[in-house]
Parts: structure tokens; C-alpha cells; sequence
């Protein structure tokens, strides 16, 4: 057995070992791979990536089991691709422009105009209590225990009345939504 390594061990390089598995194992990999990740071209990245870690390896590490060593290290390095990928996300059609403009996208202030209109509407029909509670605390910003001593109630009351009316706002706005 003749050594090609710098250290005297095997490696997958001698004999055509490194050219049979290519050829044996380089489709089914990409199929493999293309099955992860959706895309062709990507699957043959990660495959080639695969073959060079291969070519790093003494023979006598992969020897025997060289196919589930290439399949386990290529399911390894697709399912980083697309941890990576998670991480990343592709701009939507038009959305870079939206990004990179510090003008509002048209209709935004009209959107939020309505919306807020919805809202003091929805708040219209609570009962007072939490009307007045709601419009303390997000009209004008008071804490719960400045709406304690306006109100008259306790800071516990306060809270349970602004959360059932957040509540409520929630569930009839969403109703509203088509």
C-alpha cells in the first residue's frame, strides 16, 4: 500500500479511491442534497464542499464506510446552508426600495389615520369605566396609579378594567379586519 500523505498514512487519493467514490456517490449526494435545500445549484456546493472535507480525510478514517461518511457530512453542511439561510432573508419583490427610502410607503399615514379612527370608535363602545381608564392611559399617558387617585379606584381595578378593555379591542378589531 503506497502512502501519498506527508505522515505516511493512507489516503483517499491513492489507487482512484478518491475518483471511484466520485463517481459512485457524486449524483446520488447531489439528489440527496437537492432534496434539503430545493435548489440544484446550492446541492452541488454543498457537495463539492463535501468532496474537498473527503479529500482532507486519511483513508483509513473513511475506508469501509466512505458513503456514510459522505452522507452524514453532506446532510451536516445542507442543514447549516439553510440554518444560515434561516438567519437571512431574501428581500420580497419592492421591498428593498421600502428599506432603503426614509420616506413612508404611500398610504401609510392614511392606514394609521383609519386605524386610529377604528379605535376610538371600538373605544366608544366599552362600557364608561373602561373608556375612561383606556383613554387616561393611552391618550394621555398616565400611569396606573395616577388613574388610581383621578378615578377613585384602586391601582388593581385600574388594571383589570384596561385589560379587559385591551382585550375586547383586540378581539372586535380583529373581527373588523377582512
Amino acid at each position: 500500500m503506497s502512502t501519498d500523505s506527508p505522515t505516511g498514512r493512507a489516503s483517499p487519493h491513492e489507487a482512484g479511491f478518491l475518483e471511484r467514490i466520485f463517481a459512485e456517490q457524486q449524483a446520488p449526494l447531489t439528489r440527496y442534497a437537492a432534496k434539503f435545500l430545493g435548489d440544484p445549484d446550492r446541492a452541488r456546493d454543498v457537495v463539492q464542499d463535501t468532496f474537498v472535507r473527503f479529500m482532507a480525510q486519511p483513508r483509513e478514517t473513511v475506508e469501509g464506510h466512505a458513503t456514510e461518511w459522505l452522507f452524514t457530512v453532506c446532510r451536516n453542511r445542507a442543514l447549516d446552508v439553510l440554518r444560515k439561510e434561516g438567519r437571512m432573508r431574501a428581500f420580497e419583490e419592492g421591498e428593498a426600495e421600502r428599506v432603503t427610502t426614509a420616506e413612508p410607503r404611500p398610504g401609510k399615514a392614511l392606514e394609521q389615520s383609519e386605524t386610529h379612527a377604528a379605535l376610538l370608535r371600538l373605544i366608544d363602545r366599552l362600557p364608561r369605566n373602561q373608556q375612561e381608564v383606556v383613554r387616561l392611559k393611552f391618550q394621555n399617558g398616565f400611569s396606573y396609579k395616577e388613574i388610581a387617585r383621578i378615578t377613585e379606584l384602586s391601582v388593581g381595578n385600574v388594571g383589570f378594567l384596561i385589560h379587559t378593555a385591551v382585550t375586547r379591542l383586540r378581539a372586535e378589531f380583529a373581527a373588523q379586519k377582512p
